[in-house]
């Protein structure tokens, strides 16, 4: 094996990143060294490429980032149980501290004292990385190895419909970036019955379409509401799943929310929000959840039982690239003009 690797790193305080030749890192006690098949571009890599303000206040450089990834287990760290090399594995990219109280009561999904890789640790945009064993899913099933690198957007997907009351529902999604779009197939295979999508990109409201959407909606050239209002007759929808953080989503989402409806929220905010509590949730008497990453690891039980059931998530691939052109396909995440876009760290 060589000692060094190409690799994506942010080596500054600024907007952009570099292509670098790194060390190949050892793995630790605990850790497995994980050979890349193959990653992909998730939004929060774009926000440390455009060096926004969540990324100041987060990451430190010099830092590999990227964090979708699936790959081949090549190396064992000391005390490393139920892995072996040549395992196939995907990887649950929150690093839980295993001792917080919410770790300690089976919510290690909102540890404390999380560590996110390619955030706060090296991470995939590599061909290689290391990760602790506790956090690989080992696949005892066939899969697609692009399907098995988007496992946190699909969990995400998971979580976010699957804490909500699904059978015979009508469902919107507010915001179609590839988590709303892996919910569709996911409320459908459910039980929904309707499934309504809100967005204002044409080309990811055609992408709902193909993915089992009922009816697709552009709020900036129609009313949400009056199209929700005459597809279920006036009651509303049973449940929503906010996916895009935008506040007039968000609130457009919460006014077609029927009576008694739930709302899962997964999409985060730029800046805070205003929103008529009394109106959208506490007279309806709405059961809200906030949702944080994916339950470890009853999320990614469900996942693959879904994916066993039949559920394709194929359809959500829209661009492969290889490592070199990282940064094509970043620009192309901030276009929107994309699907799931698939790195391989090869040519």
């Amino acid at each position: 094996m060589s000692q060094t690797m190409r690799a994506a790193a942010k080596t500054q305080a600024a907007p952009g990143f570099e292509l670098v030749e790194a060390p190949i890192p050892r793995p630790g006690a605990g850790e497995v060294l994980v050979k890349v098949r193959v990653s992909a571009i998730c939004g929060t890599d774009v926000h440390i490429y455009q060096w926004d303000q969540w990324a100041q206040s987060r990451v430190q450089p010099p830092l590999i980032f990227g964090h979708e990834f699936c790959g081949d287990v090549v190396e064992l760290g000391p005390g490393v149980k139920g892995v072996k090399e040549g395992d196939f594995v995907s990887v649950e990219t929150h690093f839980t501290c295993g001792v917080c109280r919410f770790c300690r009561t089976g919510r290690a999904h909102i540890c404390q004292n999380v560590q996110i890789v390619g955030v706060d640790r090296d991470g995939c945009f590599a061909e290689y990385v290391t990760v602790p064993y506790e956090n690989l899913w080992v696949w005892d099933a066939e899969v697609n190895p692009e399907v098995a690198a988007i496992q946190d957007p699909y969990g995400n997907a998971v979580h976010t419909a699957l804490v909500c009351d699904l059978v015979g529902a009508s469902v919107l999604i507010t915001g179609v970036g590839p988590i709303g779009l892996a919910a569709i197939p996911i409320v459908k295979r459910a039980g929904a019955k309707q499934v309504i999508c809100s967005d204002v990109s044409s080309y990811r409201l055609d992408l709902a379409a193909k993915l089992g959407a009922d009816l697709t909606v552009n709020p900036a050239s129609q009313d949400l509401y009056a199209v929700v209002a005459e597809a279920t007759k006036g009651r509303g929808v049973d449940v929503l799943l906010e996916m895009s953080g935008n506040e007039q989503a968000i609130n457009a989402g919460f006014k077609c929310l029927a009576n008694g409806g739930q709302a899962s929220l997964l999409g985060i905010p730029s800046k805070p929000v205003n929103l008529d509590l009394a109106s959208a949730i506490v007279f309806k008497g709405a059961t809200v959840y906030g949702i944080n990453g994916r339950k470890m690891f009853e999320t990614w039980y469900q996942g693959q039982a879904l994916l066993e059931s039949g559920l394709d998530l194929t359809p959500l691939i829209t661009h492969r690239l290889p490592l070199a052109r990282l940064g094509e396909g970043l620009e192309l995440m901030k276009s929107g003009q994309c699907g799931k876009i698939i790195i391989y760290p090869g040519e």
